[in-house]
């Protein structure tokens, strides 16, 4: 399912409006990072769009994101649920951020009472500068991280907001690449054909297996494997056939 076949959901009844924002245990990739560590996980998944992923265009990553894989492949009310989040933010903004605080405040409630740190992943398929919105800075002892496409955003984060770069070979994306790799923000690549050992001059770690050891490969290549038939099968610069990685240069 593309976002295109999910109609907007007018916010005049408010009966449609999300009654939780946050989740735990509805994305794969954060209850396997939250296995067996002392920490309370959620993530915050609203439907992407042009607006909420600004740089998707240039990067030519759309069609072939996340959105379409795992349940939201299979049942409808996935991307259902996301499209309401995603219309609730971009349609009365005040009120969303409000009820965002609000769970974010519980959330860090819930882990301080059971000796656990709180971990939040605010854009799992968008990329909103959440920094611009001051919610990591209202909540210092919540730890948060994301992955971006936006190079701009890399070293100007609040301490308790870290942030992962998403690569795409797209020639238009090519000036947000060059300035990620003059840092050493870890750089994460989604792989067809398996992964290869190096990218770009980088040694590629495995980065399926959590997110927070992602976080902490500094200055390496963070391999991601294509989920989804239409990921696997598209032909989008976003996903790097490891059969061909070896011919695309850091000066491509």
């Amino acid at each position: 399912m593309t976002s295109s076949a999910v109609k907007l959901i007018p916010l005049k009844n408010l009966s449609l409006k999300p009654a939780k924002l946050l989740s735990r245990d509805s994305n794969t990739k954060l209850i396997k990072t939250a296995k067996n560590k002392p920490i309370v996980l959620a993530g915050l998944s609203l439907m992407p769009t042009p607006v909420l992923c600004p740089s998707s265009k240039n990067a030519e990553c759309f069609e072939p994101c996340l959105k379409n894989s795992g349940l939201a492949a299979v049942y409808k009310s996935v991307n259902e649920s996301r499209q309401r989040k995603s219309d609730y933010y971009l349609q009365d903004q005040e009120a969303f951020l409000t009820q965002l605080r609000r769970e974010l405040f519980n959330l860090e409630k819930y882990a301080r009472k059971h000796d656990k740190k709180a971990v939040v992943r605010l854009n799992v398929l968008s990329d909103v500068a959440w920094e611009t919105h001051n919610i990591p800075q209202e909540f210092p002892n919540i730890f948060m991280y994301d992955y971006t496409k936006r190079a701009d955003r890399l070293g100007k984060t609040p301490a308790n907001y870290k942030l992962m770069f998403s690569y795409s070979a797209a020639p238009k994306y090519k000036t947000q690449v060059d300035i990620a790799l003059k840092t050493n923000t870890p750089i994460t690549v989604v792989f067809k054909n398996g992964l290869p050992s190096a990218f770009l001059g980088r040694e590629v770690i495995d980065g399926d297996k959590s997110d927070l050891d992602n976080l902490k490969a500094l200055g390496k290549i963070v391999g991601l494997r294509a989920k989804g038939n239409l990921a696997k099968q598209s032909l989008s610069p976003f996903i790097i056939d490891s059969l061909k990685a070896n011919s695309i240069s850091i000066a491509a």
